[in-house]
């Protein structure tokens, strides 16, 4: 049983400054950084053979901060690209001084074939053919040299299975693209968006990518070999599965703690973000990138089926909806109410599946932000707090963080409604009834 009272909560927001060493081949979305989640783990007093869960792992950080304390993990996500980053980030120390030179010999006699570039392949959105034809060339070499049977074979891919090198190649080479394409990146720096129609492509020389690639995984080699950590990684076990919370029913009673930040309900595009790596490792995804969006929680498709408001999320859920769905501005009754729906009903079954995963007394830490539809408050910590109550998740601990920026804030639309600044992030903790 966890002290609540005891736990160690420190602001769960990351900071702007852009990560270094380890830490910063890994800039991808995530709730919370490392010092918070390895701070609260610990001060857990968890016993050594707790299972630690995150059914939204991200890139890792949940996984990665267990690891460092000798603790068993699982986590989960719906994004093939962040099983891979969260396996990269859990390589042990150990494997440094392996790294450089195995990337040097994976880049020997890679040249640009035009014949492994399908002309739908996802990698012509933003390179020349040239350029896409090297780019997919060396990752057939790595996928050669690094995938095994147990990841890829006639069956199927199992992305569980994939090493922590053959992982590791990968994030390097996401690097690689994601420095090349630099040209189209968003108002949000961490995401690249597609070129317009009249745009020129991006090409670049073999021997500048495949000298980029060499010294992406030297640079990743260093900070590893230089990474402080209190304990190896080599034995604690971190399962990652690429798993959709929402449908995937937990062994029952199986983790102890759950430690996790659930999407927001900002309408923000995760697969989207992720466009190039999963362009990148198309040949292992078995998954169309329009169909990721869809199944994501906060998805900004329109569900292909007609979902009912439940009672059972609560009042503050169905109050929030029905002001949403009355609101004068343009699609609010359409659009935006069916995705806000589609969101809590997906919310409302992960809450359940997770509760269901969790034993007798055990703790769900949940990393909550507010934000707003229009002029509406969208308070999601009230929200998944009654959600949580109907699964069985008492809540024992409130902390909340005030922050005057947010992602939502950057938008200079909304700066015509009259609303407070800033988000509050609320650090939620629930006690299994």
């Amino acid at each position: 049983m966890v002290a609540f009272d005891s736990l160690l909560i420190q602001s769960p927001k990351r900071s702007l400054k852009v990560p270094r060493g380890w830490d910063g081949f890994f800039p991808y979305y995530a709730g919370y950084p490392e010092s918070f989640a390895r701070a609260l783990l610990k001060s857990a007093d968890l016993p050594r053979d707790a299972i630690v869960l995150d059914p939204w792992n991200g890139s890792g950080t949940t996984t990665f901060s267990a690891s460092q304390l000798g603790l068993a993990s699982r986590g989960f996500d719906l994004n093939p690209v962040m099983i891979v980053i969260a396996r990269a980030r859990l390589l042990s120390p150990s494997e440094a001084d392996s790294l450089e030179p195995l990337a040097r010999d994976s880049v020997k006699g890679v040249r640009a074939d035009s014949r492994v570039v399908q002309p739908n392949d996802p990698l012509l959105w933003w390179f020349s053919p040239s350029t896409a034809a090297l780019i997919r060339s060396l990752e057939r070499r790595i996928r050669a040299q690094l995938v095994g049977g147990r990841t890829l074979n006639a069956n199927g891919v199992r992305l569980d299975h994939i090493s922590g090198l053959a992982a590791t190649f990968y994030v390097a080479l996401f690097s690689v693209c994601r420095q090349l394409a630099a040209p189209f990146r968003s108002s949000n720096p961490t995401w690249l968006r597609k070129p317009k129609v009249d745009e020129e492509l991006i090409s670049a020389t073999r021997e500048a990518i495949l000298s980029a690639f060499v010294t992406s995984v030297k640079n990743m080699a260093d900070a590893l070999a230089h990474r402080a950590v209190e304990s190896q990684t080599d034995h604690t076990t971190a399962e990652l599965q690429l798993a959709d919370t929402s449908l995937t029913s937990l062994a029952e009673a199986s983790a102890d703690i759950v430690l996790t930040s659930p999407p927001y309900c900002t309408r923000i595009d995760y697969s989207a973000a992720t466009r190039i790596e999963l362009a990148v490792m198309q040949p292992l995804v078995e998954v169309e990138i329009e169909d990721l969006r869809r199944q994501m929680i906060g998805s900004t498709r329109v569900p292909d089926h007609h979902i009912e408001v439940d009672a059972a999320w609560g009042p503050t859920c169905c109050h929030f909806i029905a002001t949403l769905k009355t609101h004068p501005s343009k699609a609010s009754s359409g659009y935006y109410y069916k995705t806000h729906v589609d969101y809590f009903e997906k919310m409302a079954r992960s809450l359940a599946n997770i509760s269901c995963g969790l034993k007798p007394t055990g703790a769900a830490i949940l990393v909550v932000q507010d934000s707003y539809y229009k002029d509406i408050h969208n308070d999601l910590p009230g929200i998944i707090t009654e959600m949580a109550a109907a699964a069985g998740l008492l809540l024992r601990r409130r902390d909340d963080f005030e922050f005057k920026r947010s992602m939502a804030g950057i938008n200079p639309h909304t700066r015509i409604y009259k609303r407070a600044a800033g988000a509050v992030e609320a650090v939620l903790c629930f006690e299994k009834s």
